[in-house]
């Protein structure tokens, strides 16, 4: 076994690569930290020098992932409503380490879990082909096709042309002061014709179950919520949420949520809406913390 001292450090120079694979592989960040400690029992254990920590200890957290997401699909598919991944939050300054954004989390839902392994290790990681190999236990040339299908499917999704920080910033304050108010014709400029508007509740707090699709429906929707309710959403932050615009707000109902922005040339194509408490548990801490870094 590896002195405590030097084990402590590999894996703990290892931990933020680590979180971030579990996290993305399972969309959950409790998951992620769940599966990140088990990993560093399992390290813990390890009776001789490891030549090669980072290869090792990502091959575990995969392989603990895919056994944790045999039973994750189950509950996903008793889940109430629509499913979002835990929001991943930070300051909007953060620069995002890799081009994993929301839309793109959701499209490789759609995915195997051999085939999202793949993509994520090898397109997203930087693992090499025959090391993805070996720790799903399949050759080269089966894993190079998972990858090939994967990269086929969420192409659509991955990010095309990013949007520029102050543009961002302005049409984010502009959605959340029209929503608040309820401006219909200031949200008709602003949202595209096919928006698509998804909101997770998770069956604990009020939520639409199926997603808002199209113009039309959206402004519907933010006009009856501003008729039907005296009380305002407060905006509490601006935020990054996995690699999208956002804020976290108290909206009507004194619920807590935070909303993510897919923004495509100039106008709003998707709204991702946090609303399930067991989700946000993390917020209010971030919250804190980048309201602290901008004073």
């Amino acid at each position: 076994m590896p002195p405590p001292d030097r084990a402590d450090s590999d894996f703990e120079a290892q931990r933020p690569r680590l979180l971030r694979l579990a996290y993305r592989m399972l969309g959950s960040i409790a998951e992620a930290e769940d599966i990140v400690q088990d990993a560093w029992l399992r390290w813990s254990r390890v009776a001789g020098p490891i030549d090669a920590p980072s290869a090792y200890l990502v091959r575990i957290v995969t392989r603990l992932c895919l056994d944790h997401m045999r039973s994750a699909r189950v509950r996903r598919e008793r889940y109430v409503g629509a499913w979002l991944p835990d929001p991943l939050v930070g300051s909007t300054e953060d620069e995002q380490t890799d081009d994993i954004t929301l839309p793109l989390m959701l499209a490789l839902e759609r995915l195997s879990p051999l085939e999202r392994t793949a993509f994520l290790l090898h397109d997203v990681f930087g693992v090499p082909l025959s090391d993805v190999a070996t720790t799903l236990d399949r050759d080269d040339a089966a894993v190079r096709q998972l990858a090939v299908r994967a990269r086929r499917h969420v192409q659509a999704a991955r990010p095309r042309f990013a949007v520029e920080a102050a543009e961002a910033e302005r049409i984010t304050q502009a959605f959340f002061a029209a929503s608040r108010d309820g401006d219909i014709v200031a949200l008709g400029a602003m949202l595209a014709e096919d928006v698509v508007i998804h909101s997770d509740g998770g069956g604990r707090v009020l939520a639409f179950l199926n997603p808002i699709i199209g113009i039309a429906k959206a402004l519907r929707l933010f006009a009856g919520l501003a008729r039907k309710h005296r009380d305002r959403p407060v905006l509490l932050s601006r935020m990054s949420i996995d690699g999208l615009p956002g804020y976290a707000s108290i909206d009507r109902g004194q619920i807590l949520q935070t909303t993510a922005l897919e923004i495509r040339d100039g106008r709003i194509a998707g709204v991702y809406i946090m609303r399930n408490p067991e989700k946000l548990a993390h917020v209010p801490a971030a919250i804190s913390s980048i309201n602290i870094e901008r004073k």
